[in-house]
C-alpha cells in the first residue's frame, strides 16, 4: 500500500493476523513497504485495541512510514492467554516475535499508557530493536510525585472492570476521565466501546492481564530501570491527564539519558485524539530528524 492510498484505509483492508511466539496476534498495517517502520501500541482501557487508539492517526503515518497498529495480547482480536510472567515483559516478547515474523529488524515505537509500558520494556530488553521511542502518558515509566494513587482514571477503570454487569453509564464515566473535553465522549463512542468491553472474550483477556499485574507487581515498576534506556525518547503528556498525571513525567525525564518532554495544554490522556494535528506533526518530526 502506497502513501497515496492512505486516505482509503479502513479497519478491514488494513487488518492482518500473524502467528508469533505461539500466539495469534492481530494488527493493522499500512504504508510503503520500504519506509521506516512505526509500531503503535495502544492503552489498556476496557474495549481498547490498536484501531480504537490510533485508527484516526493511521492515514497521516501511513503516508510516511510502514505503520503497524498492534492489538496487544489479551486485547482486540489478538489471543487472550494467561501470561506466564509480568504483563509488560510478556507483551514485549510477543511484539518482538511479531517483528521477527514480519521481517522487521528495527522500528520506531509509539506507546500509549499500557502500550507505553510495553514499548519501554522492549527498549530495555531488546534495545537493538528500537530506533526512537515516543511515550504518551505511559504506564510503568511514570511515578506520581504530587497526585494520589490510584488516580481518578484508574478508579473509574476498576469500577467498570470489577462490575459483574458494567453499564454504559460506567463506560461513559470512565471514557470521560480520558479526555479534557467531555464532548469527545459521544453516544456512538460509548456504545462501541461498551460492546467491545462486555464481549466475553474481551472480559477474559482483561481478567488475565489484570491477574498478571497482581501476580508480578514489581514488573510494572519500569521507572526503576529508566536509566538503562539508550535510545532517544520523547515523553508526551496531556496537561489534564487524569489517568497518569503529568507530574509522573518528571522522574522519567530526569532518569532517561536522552529524553525530552512535550506537554499538550487542554488535553487529557488521549493526546493522539485531542491534539491530533500537533501530535502527528510532533511524532513525525521526532522520527524523521
Amino acid at each position: 500500500m502506497t502513501g497515496t492510498d492512505a486516505v482509503n484505509l479502513t479497519y478491514e483492508n488494513t487488518s492482518r493476523t500473524t502467528r508469533a511466539a505461539g500466539l495469534t496476534l492481530h494488527h493493522h498495517e499500512a504504508g510503503p513497504a520500504t519506509a521506516p517502520v512505526v509500531i503503535m501500541l495502544h492503552g489498556g482501557g476496557p474495549g481498547a485495541c490498536g484501531w480504537s487508539n490510533f485508527g484516526a492517526n493511521l492515514p497521516h503515518f501511513a503516508a510516511r512510514f510502514r505503520t503497524l497498529l498492534v492489538d496487544l495480547p489479551c486485547y482486540g482480536r489478538s489471543a487472550k492467554p494467561e501470561p506466564d510472567r509480568d504483563y509488560f515483559t510478556f507483551s514485549a516478547r510477543a511484539v518482538v516475535a511479531l517483528m521477527d515474523e514480519l521481517g522487521i529488524e528495527r522500528a520506531h515505537f509509539i506507546g500509549n499508557s499500557l502500550g507505553g509500558g510495553t514499548a519501554t520494556r522492549i527498549a530495555l530488553d531488546h534495545p537493538g530493536r528500537v530506533a526512537k521511542l515516543l511515550l504518551m502518558g505511559p504506564g510503568g515509566i511514570s511515578l506520581n510525585l504530587f497526585s494520589a494513587d490510584p488516580t481518578e482514571g484508574i478508579k473509574r477503570l476498576f469500577e467498570f472492570s470489577l462490575d459483574p454487569e458494567p453499564t454504559r453509564e460506567r463506560m461513559r464515566t470512565f471514557l470521560t476521565t480520558l479526555v479534557h473535553d467531555p464532548a469527545l465522549v459521544t453516544d456512538a463512542l460509548v456504545e462501541e466501546r461498551h460492546a467491545r468491553a462486555t464481549d466475553p472474550d474481551a472480559r477474559l483477556g482483561n481478567a488475565r492481564m489484570a491477574a498478571a499485574f497482581a501476580r508480578w507487581p514489581e514488573g510494572s515498576m519500569l521507572w526503576r530501570e529508566a536509566h538503562r534506556i539508550t535510545c532517544p525518547v520523547l515523553l508526551t503528556w496531556g496537561r489534564e491527564d487524569r489517568v497518569n498525571p503529568v507530574d509522573g513525567a518528571f522522574l522519567a525525564l530526569k532518569a532517561i539519558p536522552d529524553a525530552r518532554l512535550h506537554v499538550f495544554p487542554r488535553c487529557g490522556h488521549w493526546a493522539q485524539t485531542e491534539a491530533a494535528a500537533e501530535f502527528n506533526r510532533l511524532a513525525t518530526d521526532f522520527f524523521l530528524h
